[in-house]
């Protein structure tokens, strides 16, 4: 869905959807293509590429989005079942859009704190633009929101790259803000989309924390992993407004060539921070040695950070 077309259906300025919502356009998920069917394509692309065997994996962590193909349903046994990881158990928690950070940290503490754990498949994908109503002027913030899966494997004793430290701050006088209202025990029946209770407030209180809580879990995780910010080389962040993106790059102070800026895709749930380090090694950004910085913030809210070393044995 390209930029163009989401300022028909919203009625906002195509120019405004590029500059300010730093959105030059998204992908959308076919109607028929669910979250377990993202997240299935996305590990079996990461087993292909990697040679490994399904069979070997201790653990599949799903941590996407929470609107899965079924309202009341754990979506991580199915993907593990039908991605052939007949020796995992799953795990799936509900951390929206600062899944990654968390599921790298919880992951790796597994690995740490059971030693016959070897392996952990970790998968997210996101299926959102669907629950997007583009005549709501109050969720206008989220008309970047789209869909895709990512995946990553965590090895105990193997792996050639290093989860090192994480930390995490949550303000939850924010949590009943977004939210899709209906299909709940509260209402039922009631309105099925994306939905926020109050933009004026929730903007007027987030933009007076949302910076420094970033700036807080970003340091938090480099300190926790022995680091400076001076020695981290890179930056993931989760997919924001060009503004924020901007200003968290200068408080944190690196360049823009040192960040991944997701503007063809959009906001996927958990799926931005690891989706920008696959692209960002890929294209060669990010090298053996570097330190790179994973940050995100969701719904709830939790600005969350985790630090990889990349290339590390």
């Amino acid at each position: 869905m390209t930029a163009a077309e989401v300022a028909e259906r919203s009625r906002i300025p195509e120019e405004v959807i590029v500059d300010k919502f730093g959105l030059r356009g998204k992908h959308i998920a076919a109607e028929d293509e669910h979250v377990s069917d993202l997240a299935v394509r996305a590990a079996e692309q990461l087993l292909d590429e990697t040679g490994f065997d399904p069979k070997e994996l201790d653990v599949v962590m799903y941590y996407g989005s929470m609107w899965r193909d079924y309202s009341v349903w754990q979506s991580a046994p199915h993907i593990a079942h039908r991605i052939g990881a007949t020796n995992a158990f799953a795990i799936e928690y509900d951390n929206v859009s600062h899944g990654t950070p968390i599921a790298l940290r919880v992951a790796r503490d597994l690995l740490r704190a059971e030693e016959e754990l070897k392996n952990v498949l970790v998968v997210a994908a996101c299926r959102e633009s669907y629950l997007l109503d583009y005549t709501n002027e109050r969720s206008r913030f989220m008309f970047s929101f789209g869909d895709g899966a990512v995946a990553g494997l965590l090895a105990g004793d193997a792996g050639r790259n290093e989860v090192l430290g994480a930390h995490a701050i949550t303000d939850g006088s924010y949590s009943l803000q977004v939210k899709v209202p209906g299909g709940g025990s509260v209402d039922p029946e009631g309105y099925r989309f994306l939905d926020v209770t109050d933009p004026e407030s929730m903007k007027g209180g987030l933009d007076q924390v949302s910076l420094p809580n970033f700036v807080a879990a970003a340091q938090g995780a480099v300190e926790r992993s022995g680091l400076t910010m001076e020695q981290i080389a890179f930056v993931c962040p989760l997919h924001t407004k060009r503004s924020m993106f901007l200003a968290l790059l200068s408080e944190l102070g690196m360049r823009e060539d040192q960040a991944v800026y997701l503007d063809d895709t959009g906001h996927m749930s958990g799926v931005d921070s690891l989706l920008g380090l696959d692209r960002a090694v890929r294209d060669g950004r990010v090298r053996d040695g570097d330190a790179v910085l994973l940050l995100a913030a969701g719904t709830g809210y939790t600005w969350a950070a985790t630090v990889v070393r990349w290339g590390a044995a």
